[in-house]
């Protein structure tokens, strides 16, 4: 499993108009396949006089599980499709529903290939897509007169720090992603000439989210 993948952090929702049909995409973020189907027929019941509901999810941080359903299209013309934008876009933990009002002109199977992943790829401009991001809180306990390096490698590495407190030391606390973790060490060690201390203090996942780094579940 990758350390580091792509999420909704917020669902959203758009359309797309081809030819008078109406194709009204709608995404959410899930973690299990029972919130997915939850979601699914919670669609269905707000949209239940469309003529389709097809949707494509996947679940689980390695992308354990893919699910489809064109929902009465021709087959491979709606969910397919819809799960190739979700994968190829690299997504995990994610459902999305687009629903069908028909306009009376048929689109051919190409037309709606491209009717159903436009839609997706409307749905997924609307919604909040982020990186999250495994990774560990390292607390570092240094003099004053090695703060200026330390903040010096964290800031060349882009590092975030959550917490700064100044008594006769100064302590931080910073977001490490797994990969990064042994290099700062040694980075801040050899900085110091080993006077900094250095302390794991937790593992979480985080993302930036509008410009801010948090800690998410």
């Amino acid at each position: 499993m990758s350390s580091e993948y792509k999420i909704v952090y917020k669902g959203g929702e758009d359309e797309i108009v081809e030819k008078k049909s109406r194709f009204i995409a709608t995404v959410a973020p899930v973690k299990t396949e029972e919130e997915a189907l939850a979601f699914i027929e919670s669609i269905r019941k707000k949209y239940w006089n469309a003529r389709h509901n097809c949707f494509a999810y996947i679940v689980g941080e390695g992308q354990e599980l893919m699910r489809c359903s064109d929902d009465g299209e021709p087959n491979g013309t709606a969910g397919k499709p819809m799960l190739d934008v979700l994968v190829g876009n690299g997504l995990h933990q994610i459902v999305v529903v687009v629903t069908r009002y028909f306009g009376g002109t048929l689109l051919g199977t190409g037309g709606l290939v491209r009717a159903y992943s436009s839609s997706v790829q409307a749905g997924l401009a609307s919604s909040t897509i982020i990186n999250r991001i495994h990774g560990v809180k390292l607390k570092i306990n240094t003099d004053y007169t090695g703060l200026g390096k330390i903040q010096y490698i964290l800031g060349e590495r882009g590092i975030p720090i959550l917490d700064t407190q100044y008594t006769d030391q100064v302590v931080l606390e910073v977001l490490l992603p797994d990969d990064q973790v042994d290099a700062v060490q040694a980075e801040v060690t050899e900085g110091t000439a080993g006077r900094a201390k250095m302390e794991i203090v937790d593992t979480c996942y985080f993302a930036e989210i509008d410009g801010k780094v948090e800690v998410i579940e």
